[in-house]
């Protein structure tokens, strides 16, 4: 199976609105890899991410638009993340992002939930919240949202930050976290 998402604009109520990407993980790639449409047919790329190297503990992601150009890149800070998962977000011309889990009980506490072997076929309850930050500032938030099925917000509070880095992101927070 592989992962996949639909990625859409929120309405002001809060409900989800038009589809502005379409997103597939890469089955069996020897390098993780996510590919973003503008839709479910697959025929127009919007974007990438792609990983640098084949062992993923701390590995590096490069987003890429849909001739290749880089984007920006996000990778996860390995020690960092051992208590309270982190990630760098960085962009050419911004100041880099560094990303934590809000909440450093449910950080902990999921972290236990994957120890235990019986509950290996039940989903963690607890959504988590990842703050990005750049020089101390907010700069922008990923919230999983409560349901049925996996649902995300994503605010974006820095103007410079590149839409399709931030979702890039926030799919990355969802294919990669437990890694």
């Amino acid at each position: 199976m592989a992962n996949r998402y639909v990625v859409t604009v929120a309405k002001p109520d809060g409900s989800e609105g038009e589809v502005v990407a379409f997103a597939q993980q890469k089955r069996l790639a020897f390098k993780e890899q996510v590919t973003f449409y503008t839709d479910e047919s697959k025929q127009r790329v919007l974007f990438t991410f792609k990983a640098r190297q084949v062992l993923d503990v701390g590995a590096s992601y490069d987003v890429s638009d849909d001739a290749g150009r880089a984007i920006g890149l996000f990778r996860k800070a390995f020690g960092a993340s051992l208590l309270r998962s982190t990630w760098h977000l960085e962009q050419p011309g911004e100041p880099g992002l560094t990303g934590r889990e809000r909440n450093r009980f449910v950080a902990i506490l999921r972290r236990v939930w994957e120890l235990i072997p019986i509950v290996d076929f039940v989903p963690f309850a607890w959504p988590y919240h990842f703050d990005f930050t750049a020089d101390g500032r907010p700069a922008m938030s990923v919230d999983k949202k409560l349901g049925l099925r996996d649902r995300y917000a994503v605010d974006i509070q820095a103007p410079g930050i590149d839409r399709r880095l931030a979702i890039a992101q926030a799919v990355g927070l969802d294919a990669l976290q437990s890694r």
